[in-house]
């Protein structure tokens, strides 16, 4: 994993959940999150899935600690990452980080720490499933090209996971043994 999230104005919260949160992440990206019934499954598995939340990071001011330059109240959960586990192997359930802040490291702080915490308790896969590359989608050909800078290789695409959507299943080696 390359570690970064240096500069992203955030700190990586763990061990609250955020189901409010994921709701309003999910809302702010409907090109990924468009339907309403997977939309309320995140939500509800928001309230029981260990979670990690990206929250935005007060400044040094008076003035800074109400607001940052982009206009988000500090504090306010700007993107989230929730995991499955599997024997020694784990799952991102869910990522989303407002589109607002999409390549500013929220996503890499967000999976430096999951990688961090996994490694350490002896984990040795982390998988995700996303849309596959057989379906011409621009927003998820960057989520791709995310998840490979990240560490992850593509396994396979396969279908019937998702009705009617190609799903490419991709995994890292957090450690070998």
């Amino acid at each position: 994993m390359r570690s970064s999230g240096e500069g992203a104005g955030v700190r990586i919260q763990r061990g609250e959940q955020h189901p409010e949160a994921v709701a309003r992440l999910l809302a702010a990206l409907p090109e990924w999150f468009g339907m309403p019934s997977a939309v309320e499954e995140y939500v509800a598995s928001a309230r029981h899935l260990p979670t990690y939340a990206a929250v935005r990071d007060g400044g040094t001011s008076e003035g800074d600690m109400e607001r940052d330059v982009e206009g988000d109240r500090v504090g306010d959960v700007v993107g989230v990452l929730l995991l499955t586990r599997h024997f020694s192997a784990a799952e991102i359930h869910l990522m989303a980080v407002h589109p607002e802040h999409h390549r500013r490291g929220v996503g890499r702080a967000l999976m430096e720490a999951v990688w961090t915490d996994l490694a350490a308790e002896g984990v040795h896969l982390l998988q995700v499933k996303t849309l596959g590359p057989s379906h011409p989608h621009e927003g998820y050909a960057r989520t791709r090209e995310f998840y490979r800078a990240a560490g992850f290789r593509s396994l396979e695409e396969i279908e019937g996971v998702w009705p009617g959507n190609p799903c490419l299943l991709m995994v890292a080696c957090l450690r070998h043994g």
